[in-house]
């Protein structure tokens, strides 16, 4: 793969230094300065910079015309206090790299250098830094950035670090491998009144105590069934931190989530239709909006067969045990015009979850994850 142990140690630190300075979805400007600085290295025929906000592409041509193969990584941390006791812990307070997306982004760091001392035969290597993953906006700002045509892959690819699996290991299948999910936001307005008289007032707390039972209860548990779904109410508010007066104003937030973007339009309809009735029965007003969006990541068959290939060439053992998986990635945005898939990397069977305050990207994975991605590459570059 043309990865010296000295490239390794430059990763390893690399990534320890991006991992002391976190910065959360839209604020990643200086992480991708270090990602053109540490790139602009290895010579590459081509950087985009402030692509769909903070992200970065960088480009390496093959020789001969051909297809072009994009690998993504994400930039961003998140607005959680690292705890763990390591040399190189966030610097930052309340922020912290805690899903492993410093890792992710050496990865790719890696693959620089092998492009850039070996070119691709064909076509063209793209490695997308993109920005915003964990908000969910990232990758339609990066689609929706006009560079962004001159670099449409043909293949996107990805992977995702994932404690719980054995160290190592790959799980990877064909169609859905995450969720798709959204934030939603209901307020309720009424009318504030003295807490001595509330019938004067408009009350919204008959429509809240009714909506926090009445969203979770459109869940349908079982995850094996195309008609999974969950709702889980994860913030609620209402009125004023006083004794004297009675409630005007509410706000619920609730995560919905299901394994496709069909069933997602389906439960947003009766999540709507249950609190503009609750809202009406009380006499209120009642807004929605949504937030963190994500569509389901949605792995096409044939960009799923590269990974495979390159898997087992590799000797990295796999199979598509715990999936699809629960949680959301915007990656399968990319998957609208490419042949996209992603794969799950094991973190180790005995490690701290994602989004942990413990937890740290295990440095061992970058020469695994870089070789699996130079290796489908070259399959289908030379």
């Amino acid at each position: 793969m043309l990865l010296s142990n000295q490239d390794i140690a430059d990763l390893v630190s690399w990534r320890r230094k991006l991992h002391e300075q976190p910065e959360i979805s839209g604020e990643e400007a200086e992480t991708a300065r270090q990602v053109v600085e540490f790139l602009n290295e290895t010579g590459p025929d081509l950087v985009l910079e402030k692509l769909g906000g903070h992200g970065v592409a960088v480009v390496y041509q093959g020789i001969e015309p051909g297809p072009t193969v994009m690998i993504r990584s994400e930039l961003d941390a998140l607005p959680i206090e690292e705890l763990g006791d390591i040399p190189h812990r966030s610097t930052v307070q309340g922020k912290g790299h805690l899903c492993g997306h410093d890792g992710h982004t050496a990865i790719l760091a890696a693959l620089g250098r092998v492009f850039g001392r070996e070119r691709p035969q064909r076509g063209r290597v793209v490695l997308m830094f993109q920005p915003a993953e964990e908000n969910g906006a990232g990758a339609a700002a990066v689609i929706a950035d006009p560079r962004f045509a001159d670099i449409q892959p043909d293949y996107a690819f990805s992977l995702h670090n994932i404690p719980g699996i054995p160290f190592g290991e790959a799980r990877i299948k064909d169609g859905i491998v995450n969720c798709a999910s959204r934030g939603m936001r209901i307020v309720l307005t009424g009318k504030t009144a003295h807490a001595s008289a509330p019938e004067t007032g408009v009350s919204p707390m008959k429509a809240l105590a009714f909506l926090m039972p009445g969203l979770t209860s459109l869940s349908t548990p079982d995850f094996e069934s195309p008609d999974f779904a969950m709702v889980t109410v994860t913030h609620a508010t209402m009125g004023a931190a006083a004794f004297g007066i009675a409630p005007g104003y509410a706000e619920i937030w609730a995560t919905l989530r299901t394994l496709g973007d069909e069933r997602m339009a389906e439960l947003v309809a009766v999540a709507e239709r249950l609190a503009t009735e609750a809202a009406a029965s009380q006499g209120l007003e009642v807004m929605i909006d949504y937030h963190d969006i994500f569509q389901a990541c949605d792995n096409h068959p044939e960009a799923v067969a590269e990974l495979r290939r390159a898997l087992d060439e590799e000797n990295v053992r796999h199979d598509e045990t715990t999936l699809p998986m629960r949680a959301s990635e915007d990656f399968g945005r990319f998957g609208a015009n490419a042949r996209s898939a992603m794969f799950f990397l094991g973190a180790g069977e005995d490690y701290p979850s994602l989004h942990n305050p413990d937890y740290d990207f295990p440095d061992d994975l970058i020469p695994i994850g870089a070789k699996v991605f130079a290796r489908a590459a070259r399959n289908l570059l030379g």
